[in-house]
């Protein structure tokens, strides 16, 4: 999954690029708001990390903004303005969440989950394919009730798939939840995850179709 952080302390930031990252998150990090709204306006996010105290153009018109412009990307506001007239305006101007600061790391995990289960339509929490069973709140798999060992990007790369089963992603969709801007990315990275995790689980977890993509096929 692949996320967009606005936030210009810079301390905080790369704390952040850090733990959202060993997370399984890909994450671009950006300080003012007029960056955020071009990546935004070019790129494809899951979810966005926004602080509202930016240089340049403030988050509260950014959100604004870009819902004028008929961006629906999921937003969870994280600012350190706690009173109450704040969190309605930041509400009411277009985010789908609110932290305070300080936050705790876990709890931001855990909402940014549920924000993009919300943003899907989903209600719960653990994702189920066949025999495989994937849990993204322990960042675990199962095959038949058994544990499977995964890497990082195995698992982001079947998470991603399973999050649109029935629904053919292209390697290029794919290379974007994986990496952030300025990660190097192998030119066969897809294949050879998508090679393991087949050799993992079973052969046809993961269907390609030649020329177009990926697939995990649809529960009926």
């Amino acid at each position: 999954m692949r996320l967009l952080l606005v936030e210009d302390d810079t301390l905080l930031g790369r704390g952040l690029v850090a733990g959202l990252g060993q997370s399984g998150f890909a994450v671009d990090w950006v300080r003012d708001g007029e960056d955020a709204d071009s990546a935004l306006a070019t790129t494809t996010y899951d979810a966005v990390v926004l602080d509202l105290g930016l240089p340049g153009m403030d988050g509260i018109s950014l959100l604004k903004h870009r819902r004028a412009a008929g961006d629906k990307t999921p937003v969870l506001v994280l600012t350190a303005r706690d009173t109450i007239a704040e969190r309605v305006s930041g509400l009411d101007a277009g985010s789908d969440d609110y932290m305070i600061k300080p936050f705790d790391l876990v709890e931001l995990q855990a909402r940014l989950r549920a924000l993009l289960r919300r943003s899907r339509g989903e209600a719960v929490p653990v994702l189920h394919s066949g025999r495989v069973t994937l849990d993204p709140a322990a960042h675990s798999v199962t095959l038949d009730g058994a544990p499977v060992t995964l890497s990082n990007r195995e698992f982001a790369v079947l998470q991603g798939l399973m999050m649109h089963a029935g629904r053919v992603l292209s390697r290029s969709q794919l290379e974007e939840q994986l990496y952030g801007w300025g990660e190097e990315i192998d030119s066969n990275a897809v294949e050879v995850h998508v090679h393991n995790l087949r050799r993992k689980l079973f052969p046809d977890v993961i269907r390609t179709l030649r020329g177009v993509g990926y697939i995990v096929p649809a529960q009926p």
